[in-house]
């Protein structure tokens, strides 16, 4: 029970990644609030998540719904900035409506997030941003993807130097290739994001995608007192794909 007496919110909390680690966190004996811009599928999550779990709908892109989140959260131990999804194209395809939105969500909406909340972290609290191993090489189509990623990375050194005064801890997880339906949102057909999978899989050197929950152990230890002396980190977890090859 690692996060036992602990109040946790963690954006985009109803699928993938932030669910598993809702699920986590409930584990170890936190009190965790989701956020979803679906309030269907987020009540549906907290259904699933239980007694220990409640719900704010919130688009992370959303910049009425991020500022109105203070008002309805008392005060916090633990952030998990998650929400977000990819898109990818290549350069000559990217559109302005592209970029503003994959910026206002991973980008502005992780910002502003953080930004909107900080003052109800408690001392010795943790923020964790979910970044991604994209950003560790070129990778086509993901340009634009890649350089948000990019900039919340920067978030994790940048809010580490300012935090560090509170007593709260910023880190960051980068996953690689993760089962979630996140694949969904990337605009790619289902014949589309099969091809990619076979065609990635053989270059893993698990020959396998991580697991939603071997994310969520990673983002619960960095949450928790195990990893009290981790700050400015990000923590890759992607089955050593980013340096074996």
């Amino acid at each position: 029970m690692k996060l036992q007496n602990k109040t946790a919110l963690i954006t985009g909390g109803t699928s993938g990644i932030g669910l598993a680690t809702a699920q986590d966190f409930i584990k170890e004996g936190a009190k965790v609030i989701i956020t979803g811009r679906d309030e269907t599928t987020l009540n549906e999550a907290v259904q699933q998540l239980g007694e220990n779990a409640s719900g704010i709908v919130c688009d992370a892109g959303n910049m009425q719904d991020i500022l109105a989140l203070p008002g309805k959260i008392t005060s916090l131990d633990i952030l998990f900035c998650n929400a977000g999804y990819g898109k990818f194209a290549p350069i000559e395809a990217v559109t302005t409506q592209q970029f503003d939105e994959l910026f206002d969500v991973l980008v502005k909406g992780v910002f502003f997030t953080t930004q909107a909340l900080l003052p109800l972290m408690k001392e010795g609290g943790a923020i964790i941003f979910n970044t991604s191993v994209v950003t560790l090489y070129g990778s086509p189509y993901a340009s634009i993807y890649s350089a948000a990623k990019s900039a919340v990375a920067s978030f994790i050194k940048t809010f580490a130097t300012e935090c560090t005064t509170r007593g709260i801890r910023v880190n960051g997880v980068s996953p690689g290739y993760t089962e979630s339906k996140g694949f969904e949102k990337t605009g790619l057909s289902a014949e589309q994001i099969e091809g990619v999978k076979q065609s990635v899989i053989p270059t893993l050197p698990f020959k396998r995608f991580g697991k939603a929950m071997e994310i969520a152990k990673a983002v619960s230890f960095l949450a928790s007192d195990d990893a009290s002396y981790l700050h400015a980190t990000e923590l890759v977890v992607d089955g050593g794909y980013s340096t074996i090859k």
